[in-house]
Parts: C-alpha cells; sequence; structure tokens
C-alpha cells in the first residue's frame, strides 16, 4: 500500500505555508501534537525554529522517526524528544 505525499497548509509563527509529507507522517504528527498538549501549527513552529538545515518538511519526518525512535528505546524521551538527556540524533533536523 502506497502512502503519497500530500501537500498540506499550515500556518507558523503567522504566516501561511506548505509542507509536503506522507500521511503516516502527517498522523504521527498530530499523535504528537496530542500528547504534548500543542497545537499542531506550535509543534512545528517549534520543529522549524530547531532546524538547521534541509527544507521544513524533511525536518519534519526526522522529527516524527526521532520520537518514535525514542519512545521504543526510552520512555523519558518519547514524552518529549527534545529533552535535555537525549541523544544528539534524537534533536538533529539535519537530513
Amino acid at each position: 500500500m502506497s502512502s503519497p505525499v500530500v501537500k498540506r497548509s499550515i500556518v507558523i509563527a503567522g504566516h501561511k505555508t506548505s509542507v509536503s509529507l506522507e500521511d503516516a507522517f502527517w498522523q504521527g504528527l498530530k499523535e504528537i501534537a496530542v500528547l504534548r498538549q500543542m497545537t499542531l501549527s506550535d509543534l512545528v513552529a517549534s520543529i522549524d525554529t530547531g532546524r538547521h538545515h534541509g527544507n521544513l518538511s524533511s525536518a519534519i519526518r526526522l522529527f516524527v522517526l526521532d520520537y518514535y525512535r525514542a519512545q521504543g528505546s526510552d520512555p523519558r524521551k518519547a514524552a518529549d524528544p527534545l529533552h535535555e538527556d537525549a541523544t544528539p540524533q534524537s534533536v538533529s533536523f539535519a537530513g
């Protein structure tokens, strides 16, 4: 089963932007926002602020991947993948 990339619009930091994500990453991002009690826009804004390289869509994919990787290895990191004790891989937005 394929998961086509879909372009979605979101408002971050007061301006509208679009991100192209597969549905699985979009669903994962929404789940993380709910668990962190954040709006989707606020979560994407924090990812955008923390990225150093690459585009926003790539940064979101890496963030979601790192979140679920951390969940499997350390429950504290799963609750907050940007936790100060997180490994460098779990906070890197480089693509």
